[in-house]
């Protein structure tokens, strides 16, 4: 495929989950973005600021550099669209990036606390809390290079930018908005179970075993099973 139809397939698909987050009730007003790294080119498609969810179309997605400069497009980009490149340039094996302020979880990044590994989907999903990234100001890389620190190497495809919002990434855009509609919920759980008590937590053993057995069998297996007759 050429890089001209990765860029018309990645609009679309760009254009397509930011619908993804109204659903899940995690953006409100032109607040959140999405971004898609284009494969084989140092740019990324990505939401353009200040427009509303209900006016997006694959057209007006902004193509960028991986500065977040634009390249191809009539409309600015995103404000964290520099975040964005940043966890690009520095985290190869990120395809897409999202940004949220859902309720929840940026309430706990309002107090800059973790949440805490007390559900299983946490253990499955995160492997663990998912950590809270350091304060930082929108309109240059601090964000991005908050999040590059607080995710190089962590389990967590997730981050809480302290008093800001969630950041989360995946290897495809798509990947990243499930993480981030499973941060909001985990978010509000854990909330919840904090108004009962104190929650326990889950013994790291059983986070790792937990975590391990989410990527290597969780889901539909590669090649279809047959039965004993070859059918």
């Amino acid at each position: 495929m050429t890089i001209a139809n990765e860029i018309t397939r990645l609009r679309e698909e760009v254009c397509r989950l930011h619908a993804e987050l109204i659903r899940w009730g995690l953006v409100t007003w032109t607040a959140g973005n999405i971004s898609a790294r284009v494969p084989g080119a140092e740019l990324m498609v990505v939401k353009p600021s200040g427009v509303a969810y209900e006016e997006l179309t694959p057209e007006n997605m902004v193509v960028t550099d991986l500065m977040g400069a634009p390249v191809e497009g009539d409309l600015a980009p995103s404000s964290d669209a520099g975040a964005h490149g940043y966890v690009y340039r520095h985290m190869a094996e990120v395809g897409g990036v999202v940004h949220t302020h859902s309720t929840y979880a940026t309430a706990w990044a309002a107090r800059r606390q973790p949440i805490p590994c007390v559900l299983t989907m946490m253990a499955d999903e995160f492997g663990g809390e998912i950590p809270i990234g350091p304060f930082a100001l929108i309109g240059d890389d601090s964000i991005g290079r908050g999040i590059v620190e607080t995710l190089q190497g962590a389990r967590s495809a997730a981050v809480l930018m302290a008093n800001h919002g969630v950041f989360t990434i995946g290897k495809t855009a798509r990947a990243a908005v499930k993480t981030a509609a499973l941060t909001e919920e985990v978010a509000a759980t854990v909330h919840a179970a904090y108004q009962l008590g104190v929650p326990h937590p889950i013994d790291p053993g059983d986070i790792d075993r937990l975590h391990h057995r989410y990527l290597t069998e969780y889901g539909q297996p590669l090649v279809p099973r047959t039965n004993g007759s070859g059918h």
